[in-house]
């Protein structure tokens, strides 16, 4: 058995559930759950998968949650002293 995604336009959905129905003992439907809980699941996880592989090649840079509060702070002293009135 094979497992596929297939996305289906609104104009044939119903003719495509009616052509699967015929065929319920050798095709079955079952919808995603995580697709249910996200819709975006998949870019996400691709989108993290990227991050994780860039943080590990070196091309990416992981930083401390207490760098990046120090450095956020300074940028907003610096915007704070620059366009002060």
């Amino acid at each position: 058995m094979h497992t596929l995604t297939v996305q289906v336009q609104d104009s044939v959905f119903q003719e495509f559930l009616n052509f699967i129905s015929k065929r319920k003992e050798t095709i079955k439907i079952k919808q995603d759950e995580k697709m249910e809980d996200d819709p975006y699941f998949y870019e996400r996880q691709k989108e993290l998968n990227s991050i994780r592989e860039n943080i590990k090649n070196g091309t990416s840079e992981l930083v401390s949650f207490e760098a990046f509060e120090s450095r956020a702070d300074t940028l907003e002293k610096e915007l704070d002293l620059k366009y002060a009135n």
